[in-house]
């Protein structure tokens, strides 16, 4: 393994190609920060622990957000902001969240000492580009409060409310909420384009949130999920044939340095799967209507096999209810797949029955980094195939031995020598009984590596294909 390091995958838009103006590819490039963490224990621990606080926040919460994205499993893309002169913005990317927001000058940000800042200074945004009170984006981005309510917080005078004339009032500030951060944001629509050879792709009427003040939240957030304000929403608008679908295929990595040299493909609109990569066909499950969280991409879960023997899932994940409880989010900013607690243990007991008889625990291991089981072992290490039974006819997912099993090296069993160790890479969840309901589990970003990744928003279904994504990226700019 490479030294010890925060993932930090950056979506760069210095290289795009089109074709036809009918698709959009997008390469994504890693990097590693060799200062985030200084061993493997930290790293794990780190990336673990995130994972957790995002999962249980997606659960508890009433309000529209998305989680921090902090290093360790980030995604960030560049964008021009259509100023005089133009002005470069970086953002992450979420598949949980439907809101484009960033900092904006002046910007202050509170406890963030030690947290990555974009290479960009916060833009100037014209005052005249505020969005109206009485405008769907605003009652959108303030949780469906409506326009009447919001011209009235604006003080619109009630003459005018009454015969819709509050246009020239603007769109209240909002607050906007994180795992263990915050934001207050104001609506904006402007000018946005995307850097291409020729031409560029340009969003002359993009809505957008611009904070001046937020608490340990340097870097703003690109939504992708389900909303009116997300990114495929309103490019779906201006441009349908690029904004109907978008997928993604990460390169593996296992946080090797040495294998994230290779773009990967973020790919907008439809493209020729068979022109650009073969005959492979995707595995879909249907996406399914989350009433409290309207805009995750939810999917069903019938059950996860442990070599040949299938362990049913709880049937809270193979729906939604009316209360927005159970599903699984297929959610790109979530670094780890989380399981609820009584269905995680019983996958854990089988994986531990095959491999716990011939290998011994690395609870010392465990113990540091939050992944487990883990096991110490010599030589080539046998480990049952994991496969996710998705709702749906031949919806079933083979992930790779790398994509649930992590191996390294390791110093920390109390010898002093170094040991191989192999872990297990799905976590729990915690009890649902004490969640408060929300989504019944996560499907991580590490268990996604080597798949493209497919958001069907037209046929409303989600997709995956075991891909060579560094080829794959190959292939469709050979197109």
């Amino acid at each position: 393994m490479a030294s010890p390091a925060a993932l930090f995958l950056i979506l760069c838009f210095t290289y795009l190609s089109v074709s036809f103006s009918q698709t959009l590819f997008l390469p994504l490039t890693h990097s590693l920060s060799q200062t985030q963490f200084k061993t493997t224990h930290h790293l794990l621990k780190a990336t673990a622990a995130r994972s957790a606080t995002r999962f249980h926040r997606h659960r508890k919460t009433t309000q529209q957000v998305s989680l921090p994205l902090s290093p360790g499993s980030d995604y960030t893309l560049s964008f021009t902001l259509g100023s005089t002169p133009p002005q470069p913005i970086s953002l992450y990317m979420d598949t949980g969240s439907d809101l484009v927001w960033f900092p904006c000058s002046p910007f202050e940000c509170i406890l963030c000492e030690g947290k990555p800042n974009s290479t960009f200074p916060p833009p100037k945004i014209p005052q005249n580009a505020a969005v109206s009170c009485d405008s769907h984006s605003c009652s959108a981005a303030h949780s469906a409060l409506s326009s009447r309510s919001l011209c009235a917080i604006a003080n619109c005078p009630l003459d005018s409310i009454e015969l819709s004339e509050c246009s020239s009032f603007k769109c209240p500030p909002f607050y906007y909420a994180y795992g263990d951060g915050s934001l207050i944001s104001k609506l904006f629509r402007y000018s946005l384009s995307i850097p291409m050879s020729t031409p560029s792709l340009l969003l002359p009427n993009f809505t957008f949130g611009c904070s001046h003040s937020a608490l340990g939240e340097p870097i703003g957030v690109a939504g992708f999920g389900r909303g009116l304000l997300s990114l495929p929403a309103q490019l779906a608008r201006s441009s349908p044939h690029l904004g109907n679908q978008f997928s993604y295929c990460l390169v593996s990595h296992s946080f090797d340095q040495e294998r994230v040299g290779r773009p990967s493909p973020l790919i907008l609109g439809r493209y020729d799967q068979n022109s650009a990569y073969g005959a492979d066909e995707y595995t879909y499950t249907s996406m399914l209507y989350n009433p409290k969280h309207p805009y995750f991409y939810c999917v069903g879960l019938a059950g996860i096999s442990i070599g040949k023997r299938v362990v049913p899932a709880p049937e809270f994940l193979k729906r939604v209810d009316v209360k927005g409880n159970g599903g699984v989010v297929v959610d790109s900013g979530t670094t780890y797949t989380m399981l609820p607690q009584r269905f995680y243990k019983l996958l854990v007991a089988e994986f531990d029955r095959r491999v716990g008889r011939v290998h011994k625990r690395a609870t010392q291991v465990e113990d540091g980094t939050g992944i487990g089981p883990c096991y110490y072992y010599d030589g080539v290490m046998e480990v049952p195939a994991v496969t996710l039974h998705f709702v749906g006819e031949k919806s079933s997912v083979v992930l790779p031995r790398k994509n649930y099993f992590y191996e390294f090296t390791d110093g920390g069993d109390g010898t002093g020598r170094k040991r191989k160790v192999g872990c297990w890479m799905l976590m729990n969840g915690g009890d649902e009984k004490d969640s408060g309901g929300g989504p019944g589990a996560i499907f991580g970003n590490y268990q996604q590596q080597g798949f493209e990744v497919v958001y069907d928003l037209e046929k409303h279904r989600v997709g995956f294909a075991k891909r060579q994504c560094s080829l794959l990226w190959d292939n469709l700019n050979q197109k």
